[in-house]
């Protein structure tokens, strides 16, 4: 365990030029939550926890794990779950920044954990909230830098790990005008639990000291499916019989133009194909089924139809937390957010469930989990959308071919758990025994 850092006068003079920057910008916050409120309404609800201002009483200690939004929420699952078996006896709190964030934890666990969104970066308001809810300790996921959220974490004495870590090449350039205040804050965790090597590494070149900084794999490996995954791509089937499916998943508004597009070429090769089209963005539903059947395709969504229908050309997923029981649905997998520059997504959720998947180039946020799987022979990257569309088509007129990448997926997945085990040997000094 590294020892806590002190504050010394550089730290302070940073934090005091970031956090009076962060309180000319705070305004601007007011006008972004509104902004987004005109795309996603639930942005106008529950501003006060934005800001740490809170109606209830302060609560009895907490175990605290934050997840910035539904990628990381999906990807603390594991950990979640693990702590719920491990310690029932802990309150849990699971914090995000983005509405769709908090609907995945509800989707989850309902009731049974407590959520709130996370406050800005301001003192006042991180220093309201670690004392309402007076965290045991902070698990934080991936990539959550927040330097006055860590300082507080440290000046509260809440023990906090940044957990499943990972820090692109492209992100480390990003925190390079902050680097002197945010390698500071680094060094204040218990933990850096990196996802790799390259990950681990780039922590330390951010200011992360060398002995806290430990490589402990994916926590996506060790992703469950859904236990009534089989019964659902049954009657998923059952709806479609005999008929070729692809699903487009995660997919971001500069995409659904291409998505479109290889639709309808691959449906002159395949008149009977089904498109389960399955976007990023709640914001996005509505405008992909007016885009599909602007095309003339007959449309059905899952929150009005909940099955596809007989003629069908394309079947909206319309819901949240259903992802995974779809990806089983379909032959093939196209992951979004890899056409244009977002970085793509989960690439592990339809390996787990047994679907061949096809991307786009844009992976930098899964480098090394994309590496690792079109070395397996388990993914197809194309350099466009052309590309993606031939790859596509080649796996949907082959089923050999597409059962070998299928296995291969798999087995990567299997291969790859662990983190899990790993991060709660990490965390067992905070944890410890029940209360």
């Amino acid at each position: 365990m590294p020892p806590v850092t002190k504050p010394d006068l550089i730290e302070r003079l940073l934090r005091v030029l970031y956090s009076t920057a962060l309180y000319l910008l705070a305004p601007i916050t007011v006008y972004h939550l509104i902004w987004r409120g005109f795309r996603q309404p639930t942005y106008l609800q529950r501003w006060s926890e934005r800001y740490a201002i809170y109606s209830d009483p302060p609560h009895a200690r907490t175990l605290w794990v934050h997840a910035v939004s539904v990628g990381e929420v999906n990807a603390a699952v594991p950990l979640v779950q693990a702590l719920r078996r491990g310690r029932p006896d802990l309150r849990l709190l699971v914090t995000t920044i983005t509405p769709t964030g908090s609907e995945r934890v509800r989707a989850l666990w309902k009731d049974e954990v407590e959520h709130v969104y996370l406050p800005y970066d301001l003192p006042g308001a991180v220093g309201r909230f670690l004392a309402h809810y007076r965290p045991m300790a902070a698990l934080i996921m991936e990539t959550e830098l927040w330097p006055n959220l860590l300082f507080g974490c440290r000046d509260h004495g809440v023990p906090s790990y940044i957990l499943n870590a990972r820090l692109s090449a492209r992100s480390l350039r990003g925190y390079q005008v902050l680097a002197p205040l945010v390698g500071r804050a680094l060094r204040t965790v218990r933990a850096v639990a990196a996802q790799s090597h390259a990950d681990a590494r780039r922590f330390v070149r951010l200011g992360a000291r060398e002995e806290q900084t430990l490589e402990t794999g994916n926590l996506k490996y060790d992703v469950s499916v859904p236990d009534n995954l089989a019964a659902f791509a049954d009657e998923f089937r059952g709806h479609a019989p005999g008929r070729r499916v692809w699903i487009a998943a995660s997919t971001h508004e500069d995409e659904e133009p291409a998505v479109v597009a290889i639709h309808r070429r691959l449906r002159g090769l395949f008149p009977d194909l089904l498109l389960v089209w399955a976007p990023r963005h709640p914001e996005r539903f509505r405008n992909v089924v007016a885009t599909a059947r602007s095309t003339g395709w007959q449309v059905s969504t899952r929150s009005r139809a909940r099955w596809p229908q007989p003629g069908d050309t394309v079947f909206v997923v319309d819901t949240l937390g259903e992802l995974m029981n779809f990806y089983a649905c379909a032959d093939v997998a196209f992951v979004g957010g890899s056409l244009q520059a977002i970085g793509g997504h989960n690439l592990l959720e339809p390996a787990a469930t047994g679907t061949a998947i096809v991307t786009g180039p844009h992976l930098h946020n899964f480098v090394e989990i994309a590496h690792r799987l079109e070395h397996a022979g388990a993914l197809q990257i194309g350099a466009d959308e052309h590309a993606v569309e031939h790859a596509l088509a080649a796996l949907l007129a082959d089923d050999a071919e597409r059962a070998r990448r299928v296995e291969a997926g798999r087995v990567l997945v299997e291969t790859g758990r662990g983190a899990l085990a790993r991060t709660m040997a990490l965390l067992e000094p905070v944890l410890g025994g029940r209360g």
